[in-house]
């Protein structure tokens, strides 16, 4: 069967994810239409074909154990210069992302391994173009905001084209994103009361 490369991710949910998508084809990045808009838990792993089976079962796992949480997203920031990217930033579900990302990678897993540089879950909105587009992309979507109840991630795997399609989706255990987490955050609600 040979190897296949994958990837875990949550994807930015409609309208958001196809604005962002045109946003990121606009500032001249090639790869946005073969990139669905998304936040990485597990980014481009070679593996082999053979082991997706055991990888589902991990990730089912990982799922079945996660429960909902709200995600915001929020402004921009960059990796710049370490690293030619522009993102709009995670300001609500950032802890959770971690913790999921964790999960997938554990050493005791089917896809563990290490990451390049350290986990900081965002969207990325540009990557390896000029730094004159990065620049607009980081200005352009400053203002930018979108919320969502996260109830799930998915595994994808890039074709031969470099296209990312989706492989199946894992809806977390738990069945509702528990409120008091969003009123805790805008301070409504004091933490004894949790």
């Amino acid at each position: 069967m040979g190897t296949v490369t994958i990837g875990v991710s949550i994807a930015v949910p409609e309208p958001h994810g196809s604005l962002l998508q045109e946003r990121r084809a606009g500032f001249g990045d090639a790869a946005a239409h073969g990139i669905p808009t998304h936040v990485t838990l597990l980014p481009p792993t070679e593996v082999e074909g053979t082991a997706l089976p055991a990888i589902e079962a991990h990730l089912t796992e990982v799922a079945a154990a996660g429960r909902p949480f709200p995600m915001k997203l929020s402004g921009t920031g960059t990796f710049r210069p370490l690293s030619p990217v522009v993102y709009v930033q995670v300001a609500q579900g950032a802890e959770a992302c971690t913790w999921l990302q964790k999960q997938v990678r554990d050493a005791s897993g089917p896809v563990a391994r290490e990451l390049q540089f350290p986990y900081h879950p965002h969207v990325t909105v540009a990557h390896g173009i000029d730094d004159a587009a990065m620049d607009r992309a980081f200005e352009a979507l400053a203002a930018f905001e979108a919320a969502w109840p996260c109830t799930g991630f998915a595994l994808y795997e890039q074709g031969a084209d470099g296209v990312w399609r989706k492989l199946r989706e894992f809806t977390f255990g738990g069945s509702v994103v528990p409120p008091q987490a969003d009123r805790v955050e805008r301070g409504s609600l004091p933490t004894s009361q949790l």
